[in-house]
């Protein structure tokens, strides 16, 4: 397509939220390799799940880069930033399902007010930003009611991560409608690869076989999820940077890679590649509002921008457990954080 070589030569400032995690680096690395003239500036708070080590050294010396330290929610440091920029990429939240069975609060504060901030910003600079694309998550969708979830399909969040991202992804939409700035929501589904925290389910399983401790599956491990190597993201939020704003704007697309797959059948996939014992699996109990099923379906993207992915589950899972093989400095410290302590409905405190 024509427009992708002249984006790719023409200079653009990117602003991106939340780029010291497992996604925004993640794509933020793919878009600066790729991009010469592109020129980004990142905020973050540098919470728990946030990580300097996660910016690669010749972005961190390149005059092209620039860290902000600072979190999404103070709305002046946002608006002074986006005054500046020609593309806004939101990562920045909360994102761990359990951990807002924990404590809830701080992903109101994050994802929803956070995303305000950006979205007022947006509204005051939109004669200056041509796009914002606000990361959203599948998991505003609740149980699938049908095979595959559409972006049509109901929202109905199971936890207060779920009702804090619905919040958010409402949000930006309202100010399509109501304000006219020209925002993309993108729905992903579960993201794995390289750099992801060890709460998330597919790190946790790697680091456990590398520490020879157990791997521990929530109730039978039937749940599937739809999983999507994260070097995917990064090839689909580079066709909505391409894509003709006319195309995009106001619109809502998933992104996943159409296939789900049990909890349990990823656990066993984890140990076979790292050749450790079925026994090591085990089950505890199930985490409150959990849901059964997540696969995605992605046709709306697809037939709009050709988007497909490229990374199969097989490929994808050996690259991840090599990273984590290769890269012990940098993921080892987290280790603690790994589980929480919830109430489960019947009183009894577990680890999850």
């Amino acid at each position: 397509m024509p427009y992708i070589n002249l984006v790719k030569k023409t200079k653009k400032k990117i602003f991106i939220t939340g780029a010291a995690g497992f996604i925004g680096s993640n794509v933020l690395e793919y878009l600066f390799k790729k991009y010469k003239n592109f020129y980004f500036t990142v905020l973050d708070a540098l919470t728990y799940a946030g990580n300097l080590k996660n910016f690669i050294p010749e972005m961190m010396n390149d005059r092209r880069f620039r860290f902000v330290y600072g979190d999404v929610t103070n709305s002046t440091m946002v608006d002074n930033l986006i005054a500046d920029s020609d593309i806004v990429i939101h990562f920045a939240a909360e994102t761990h399902v359990t951990r807002s069975i924990h404590d809830n609060r701080r992903f109101f504060e994050t994802d929803v007010l956070g995303t305000q901030s950006v979205a007022n910003a947006v509204y005051h600079h939109k004669r200056k930003v041509e796009r914002f694309i606000h990361i959203s998550t599948c998991e505003v969708y609740g149980r699938g009611l049908t095979r595959k979830m559409g972006e049509s399909h109901p929202l109905n969040p199971h936890s207060p991560y779920a009702a804090a991202k619905v919040g958010a992804d409402r949000l930006v939409y309202s100010y399509c409608v109501t304000y006219d700035i020209p925002a993309i929501i993108l729905r992903p589904f579960n993201i794995y690869g390289p750099r992801q925290h060890l709460e998330k389910a597919i790190p946790r399983f790697i680091t456990s076989a590398l520490l020879n401790e157990p791997l521990t599956v929530h109730g039978t491990g039937r749940n599937k999820r739809d999983y999507m190597h994260v070097s995917d993201v990064s090839r689909a939020i580079e066709l909505l940077i391409h894509a003709p704003i006319k195309k995009v704007k106001g619109q809502v697309f998933n992104i996943g890679s159409g296939k789900a797959s049990s909890i349990y059948s990823i656990a066993k996939a984890v140990a076979k590649h790292m050749k450790i014992p079925l026994s090591r699996i085990i089950f505890v109990k199930d985490r409150p509002g959990q849901v059964s099923s997540f696969s995605c379906d992605y046709s709306k993207i697809k037939k709009l921008l050709g988007r497909e992915p490229k990374k199969d589950l097989k490929s994808g899972l050996l690259e991840t457990i090599q990273w984590y093989r290769d890269n012990q400095e940098v993921w080892h410290p987290q280790t603690w954080l790994r589980r929480v302590p919830i109430i489960l409905p019947d009183g009894s405190i577990e680890y999850h």
